[in-house]
């Protein structure tokens, strides 16, 4: 009858357009989840710089008689950043701390400021800084998308070059590295092995060197009288593979290095010449070994 015949029509029609809908909601969905995201990496920006510009300000104003800053860390999960009283964070006064994690989506690709630390401190009166320097915050899933967050000497802090950093506007040298590794890492039993030239070991067991859910360990190792600093510690572990971040900076390193892991009979981590313009790695496992 033509009743039915305008029903089955309408049913037609109605799926026609429950099926477009859905293709729309399958098309937009990621792009709302990637806009967001983008919109946490630029609010995330804002939010370090506002709180170096607290930290500025305080210090300006002799809260409490006393300087401020900030302290960034990388190696926590998720990275986060410390507004903190004192002339540096080791010595600050804890009671002060102002912490502030980061979306899980962001992460602080880079930390690039004069004497290679990870803070921030302003001068009082005058609000200059001897820690001037970048920032760099990206996307996890999308690492091409980035910000740039800048510390002038003068104590000027700005939103800077949204591109990640390239051969032309940075040094890569092996100061330092990352590098991928896909074994399961032993936590509970393994250790990382320093040989240094001239026969100098030095053993790190993993289980004691844990900081929330990464390796992390930093020190220093006297190898025939001239003291090598070093820091070691990962991005991920076991996740499903690990990335390691090695900082040897040639300043304060002048012996050549192998670095081992003791479930690892394949071959080495990594291996710098004395002079560390050389970095190989023999191990299977290694992937990926990049000067950042």
């Amino acid at each position: 009858s033509l009743k039915s015949k305008v029903a089955s029509f309408t049913l037609v029609e109605l799926l026609v357009i429950i099926g477009i809908l859905i293709i729309l909601v399958a098309i937009a969905v990621p792009n709302l989840r990637f806009f967001q995201k983008e919109s946490e990496l630029a609010n995330s920006a804002e939010e370090i710089i506002n709180a170096l510009r607290l930290a500025q300000n305080k210090t300006l104003a002799s809260e409490e008689a006393s300087q401020y800053g900030v302290y960034f860390d990388d190696t926590t999960t998720p990275h986060q950043y410390t507004l903190f009283k004192g002339a540096n964070y080791t010595s600050r006064d804890t009671s002060f701390d102002e912490i502030h994690k980061l979306p899980s989506s962001i992460e602080i690709y880079e930390i690039n400021l004069v004497g290679g630390g990870k803070e921030v401190v302003f001068f009082r009166i005058i609000g200059a800084t001897d820690q001037s320097g970048k920032i760099f915050l990206r996307l996890k899933e999308e690492p091409t998308k980035t910000k740039t967050i800048v510390i002038q000497p003068s104590g000027q802090i700005t939103l800077g070059e949204e591109a990640l950093p390239t051969d032309t506007d940075r040094i890569k040298d092996s100061r330092h590295v990352h590098f991928d590794y896909s074994r399961v890492i032993d936590t509970s039993t393994e250790s990382l092995i320093l040989n240094f030239e001239g026969g100098v070991t030095k053993e790190i067991l993993i289980s004691e060197n844990l900081k929330d859910g990464q390796i992390h360990w930093e020190g220093e190792v006297d190898v025939s009288g001239q003291v090598q600093k070093l820091k070691i510690h990962t991005h991920r572990l076991n996740n499903p593979d690990t990335q390691f971040c090695i900082h040897r900076d040639r300043r304060f390193n002048n012996k050549s290095l192998t670095i081992t892991i003791s479930g690892d009979l394949s071959g080495s981590l990594i291996e710098y010449s004395a002079d560390g313009l050389t970095t190989t790695s023999t191990s299977i496992f290694v992937s990926n070994l990049q000067w950042q």
